[in-house]
C-alpha cells in the first residue's frame, strides 16, 4: 500500500514511524515547531488583554486574575494535551488529519457518502476498508440511522462544511491578529496608522514567502519559535519568583468556580477571551501530513506546554501586583534589561504564527477540491517527497486581501479576538462531535466512552461558544460572515456538481443506439485513439452522444475515462486503474476507471497514455480466460437487459511487479508503438495489434465542456443559484484540461448544455 504521507527527504511512511531514528524524530519534531506551533505560542500577547476588555474590572483580591488564570490552565490541559495529544491525534486518516479526515473515515465506514456514485468508486479499495465482521450493534445502529435518514446525513455533511469554513475563516484573522499584535510597541504614543501601515507590511511579505513551500519556511521559522518559547519560560519563571511566588495555587480548578461564582454574566462572557489560549491546537491536527504524531506530541509535551503555562502563571503573578497594566500586561512584565531583544523576538514570532493556519487553509482547500466542495484552483507541490506540502496561488492571495481588509477593518486586536475565539471554538466543537462517532463506528469503542468524551470536552467547548457569540456585535460578527460566503460557495459548487451529474446519469446513451446509429449517420472510424473524459463511473456520457451526432465519426479505439476522488488520502497504483470494455469486442470501446485519494496528484506527468495502452493490451490478453467469469458476475450485477455491458476483469486491477514482462510493461509499449514492424516479435493477439497501432496514429483527449443551467420549471432561487453563482464560479475556476495536464495540441472540447 502506498504511504500515507512521506516525511522530510526520508521518504518515511506510518508504518514506519516505529522503528524511525531517534534524531530523524527529534528533526520531525523541530520541523513541527516551525510550522504547526507559532499560533499556539503567540496567544500570551493577546489573551489577558482581551479577556479583561469588556466590563469585567479586577478587585483588590486578586479572584480574578486567578480565575481566568486556572481557567486557561485548565483548558490548555484539557483540550490542547489531553483531547488532542492523546486522543484526537490517534484518529488520523492514514496519516492526513483535519475535519475532513475524520469525516473521510466516518463516509468510508458507515456507507455515507457526499459524491455522487461513491460507493461504486470505493469497491475493491481493500487496502483500507475495514473489516465489518467486528462491527459492535451500536456502530451498526448507526449506520442503518444515517442510511435510513439521509436528512441526517445531508446536515451531518453542512455541519462538516462548517467547521471547515470558520477553519478557513481562521486562515483569515489568525495573520491578521498575529500581525498587529506583533508590532505593539512599548512607546504608548505610536499612532494607530502607523501600526496598521506596519501591519500591512508584515502580511505581504508573510504571504508572498509562501510560494516557497513549508519545507523551506518550517527550517525559518522554527528558530524563531523555539527562541520565543525559551523566552516565555525564562520571563514566566522571573515573574513568578519576583511578583508573586504563590500564584501556582490559582491552578486548583476551585479558583474557576470561585471566578464565575463572583463575577456572574461579565465574567462568563470574558471567557471568549480565554479561549484564546487554544488557538493553534487544532492546526496540530490538521497539519498531521507534514509530519509524525510522535513528534508532534514530543514538541509540545516537553516543550510547548511547560513554556505556556510557565507564561501565563507569570503573567498573572505581575497583574497580581500591577492592576493597572492590564491591556499592555505582557509587555510591562518583560524585565526592563531584556525587554528589547524579547521584543525582537515577539515581533518575529507573531508574524511567523500564522503559519500553521495557512499551511492548514491550503490543505482544506486541496481536499475541498478534491471531493467537488470548492470551484478547482491550481494546486503546486512544493516538495516531490512531501505530497501534503502544497502550495495555492489563488487561496494564498484571497487569504492575504482578506487579512489585508480585517487589519484596516477592525483596527484593534480585541474585535480581531472576538471573531478569532468563535471561529476557534466553532471548530473544535465540529472535531468533537465528529470524534465521538469516529470512536463508535470506526474504533468500535463502547458508547459510554464516546458519551463521556463529548460531554467532557464538548460541555467545556459549549461553554466557550456562547461567550464567544456575545460578542457578535463587537467584532465576532466577522467570523460568522466569512464562514457562512465560504459555505455558500462550497455548498452551491457541490449542489450544481451533483446537479450535472445527475443529468449525466439520467440522459447516458445506450450502446445499442450508438450501435443503430452508426448507419443511419454514416459512422467512420478514424485512426488513433480517443479518450473520452466523464463522470460517469459506468455507460456513455451524454456528451459523447452530442458529439457523434454533429460530427459521424470517432476513433478506432475509444476509451471512456472516469476520474473519481474517494474518501481515503491515498490509493496505491495497483488500485488506482480498472480496465473494462463497453458493448461488444467489434466496436473497440472500453471504459477506464482512475480513483484518487483526496492527497493524491491528480496530474498524469508520468505518461498516462503509455501507461493506460498497457492496460489495454495486459487486459485483452487476459479477457479471453475469464471472459465467462466475467459475463457471469457483469449479468448477476446488471442484469440482461440491453443496456452497456461493462466486463471488468480481477486482471485489470492487477499490476505487474517485474520490470521484465514484455506485454504489460509501459516502458516496452512506448517502445513496440516506435514501429509495427517490432511488434512482430511479440505473441500477440489481433486486438493488442490493433490497440498498438492505433496508438501510433496519435492519442486524442476529447473533453466535455458542459453548461448547467436550471429549467424554466424550476423556482427562482434555484435559477439564481444555477443561471448566476454556479454558473459565475465555473467560469472562473481552473478548466478541467488544465487541471489534467491534458496537451493543448491533443486537446478535443465538445459543448453542450445542461438543463438540470
Amino acid at each position: 500500500m502506498k504511504p500515507s504521507a512521506e516525511f522530510v527527504e526520508h521518504g518515511i511512511s506510518q508504518e514506519n514511524l516505529k522503528r524511525v531514528s531517534r534524531t530523524t524524530m527529534l528533526k520531525l519534531a523541530y520541523q513541527s515547531l516551525g510550522v504547526i506551533y507559532g499560533d499556539l505560542s503567540i496567544s500570551p500577547l493577546y489573551v489577558y488583554k482581551t479577556t479583561f476588555s469588556g466590563k469585567l474590572s479586577l478587585q483588590e483580591n486578586d479572584e480574578e486574575i486567578f480565575g481566568v488564570l486556572s481557567f486557561i490552565f485548565w483548558t490548555i490541559t484539557l483540550i490542547a494535551l489531553f483531547k488532542y495529544i492523546f486522543i484526537v491525534l490517534l484518529a488520523d486518516d492514514n496519516g492526513e488529519g483535519g475535519n475532513f479526515a475524520l469525516y473521510s473515515l466516518l463516509c468510508r465506514h458507515a456507507g455515507l457518502s457526499i459524491l455522487p456514485n461513491q460507493q461504486d468508486a470505493e469497491k475493491n479499495l481493500s487496502s483500507y476498508l475495514t473489516e465489518e465482521s467486528a462491527e459492535t450493534w451500536k456502530s451498526s445502529a448507526l449506520k442503518s440511522f444515517f442510511k435510513k435518514h439521509p436528512r441526517f446525513r445531508k446536515g451531518l455533511f453542512i455541519f462538516v462544511l462548517l467547521g471547515t469554513c470558520m477553519a478557513i475563516g481562521d486562515g483569515v484573522l489568525t495573520p491578521a491578529i498575529s500581525a498587529v499584535s506583533g508590532i505593539k510597541l512599548k512607546i504608548a504614543e505610536l499612532h494607530e496608522n502607523y501600526v496598521i501601515i506596519t501591519s500591512c507590511i508584515i502580511l505581504v511579505g508573510l504571504f508572498s514567502l509562501q510560494h516557497h513551500g513549508t519545507h523551506r519556511v518550517a527550517f525559518m521559522f522554527a528558530p524563531v519559535v523555539i527562541s520565543w518559547l525559551l523566552c516565555l519560560t525564562g520571563i514566566g519563571v522571573y515573574n513568578i519568583f519576583r511578583w508573586n511566588s504563590h500564584v501556582y495555587r490559582a491552578l486548583s480548578p476551585i479558583y474557576m468556580l470561585k471566578f464565575l461564582t463572583s463575577t456572574r454574566v461579565e465574567g462568563w462572557l470574558s471567557l471568549g477571551g480565554v479561549v484564546l489560549s487554544i488557538t493553534g491546537v487544532e492546526a496540530m491536527f490538521a497539519n498531521l501530513g507534514h509530519f509524525s504524531p510522535l513528534s508532534i506530541k514530543m514538541a509540545f509535551t516537553f516543550l510547548v506546554y511547560p513554556s505556556l503555562v510557565l507564561a501565563y502563571m507569570g503573567e498573572a503573578a505581575y497583574l497580581s501586583k500591577h492592576h493597572e497594566d492590564i491591556q499592555r500586561s505582557f509587555y510591562k512584565a518583560i524585565p526592563e534589561a531584556v525587554f528589547w531583544p524579547v521584543f525582537i523576538v515577539a515581533t518575529f514570532a507573531a508574524v511567523v504564527g500564522s503559519q500553521a493556519v495557512i499551511s492548514a487553509t491550503f490543505s482544506i482547500i486541496s481536499q475541498c477540491c478534491a471531493l467537488n466542495c470548492f470551484p478547482h484552483v491550481r494546486i503546486i507541490h512544493t516538495s516531490s517527497k512531501i505530497y501534503g506540502q502544497i502550495y495555492i496561488p489563488e487561496v494564498n492571495w484571497l487569504l492575504m486581501c482578506l487579512s489585508l481588509a480585517v487589519t484596516i477593518g477592525l483596527r484593534d486586536t480585541n474585535m480581531m479576538g472576538h471573531a478569532y475565539g468563535l471561529a476557534v471554538t466553532t471548530v473544535m466543537f465540529v472535531t468533537t462531535c465528529l470524534m465521538a462517532l469516529v470512536m463508535i463506528i470506526v474504533w468500535k469503542q463502547k458508547i459510554i466512552s464516546a458519551v463521556s468524551f463529548l460531554l467532557l470536552f464538548g460541555s467545556l467547548e459549549l461553554l466557550y461558544i456562547p461567550a464567544c457569540m456575545f460578542k457578535v456585535p463587537e467584532g465576532a460578527w466577522i467570523a460568522l460572515v466569512m464562514s457562512y460566503v465560504f459555505m455558500a460557495v462550497m455548498y452551491v459548487w457541490h449542489y450544481g456538481t451533483m446537479k450535472k451529474h445527475q443529468f449525466e446519469v439520467e440522459n447516458k446513451v445506450s450502446m445499442n443506439r450508438i450501435v443503430s446509429l452508426g448507419p443511419s449517420l454514416g459512422m467512420v472510424r478514424v485512426p488513433g485513439i480517443g479518450l473520452v473524459y466523464s463522470n460517469l463511473v459506468t455507460g456513455i456520457p451524454a456528451v459523447f452522444g452530442h458529439f457523434v451526432t454533429n460530427l459521424p465519426a470517432f476513433h478506432q479505439v475509444l476509451v471512456f475515462v472516469c476520474i473519481k476522488s474517494v474518501q481515503v488520502p491515498y490509493v496505491s497504483e495497483k488500485e488506482q486503474l480498472l480496465i473494462g470494455r463497453v458493448g461488444p469486442k467489434e466496436c473497440g470501446m472500453y471504459q477506464c476507471f482512475l480513483r484518487y485519494g483526496y492527497k493524491d496528484l491528480q496530474q498524469e506527468n508520468y505518461n498516462f497514455e503509455n501507461r493506460l495502452v498497457s492496460r489495454l493490451v495486459q487486459f485483452v490478453e487476459t479477457e479471453e480466460e475469464s471472459a465467462s467469469k466475467a459475463r457471469a458476475d457483469c449479468c448477476a450485477e446488471f442484469g440482461n437487459s440491453d443496456a452497456e455491458t461493462f466486463d471488468f476483469s480481477v486482471h485489470s486491477i492487477t499490476l505487474p511487479d517485474q520490470e521484465g514482462d514484455s506485454v504489460k510493461s509501459a516502458h516496452d509499449i512506448q517502445v513496440m508503438t516506435s514501429g509495427i514492424r517490432h511488434v512482430e516479435s511479440f505473441v500477440l493477439k489481433d486486438e493488442s495489434l490493433h490497440i498498438l497501432r492505433a496508438k501510433e496514429s496519435g492519442v486524442t483527449y476529447v473533453l466535455g465542456h458542459s453548461y448547467a443551467k436550471a429549467k424554466k420549471s424550476s423556482s427562482i432561487f434555484k435559477k439564481f443559484v444555477i443561471d448566476a453563482v454556479y454558473a459565475f464560479l465555473s467560469k472562473n475556476c481552473r478548466e478541467p484540461n488544465i487541471l489534467m495536464n491534458v496537451p493543448p495540441t491533443s486537446l478535443l472540447e465538445v459543448g453542450m448544455v445542461y438543463y438540470v
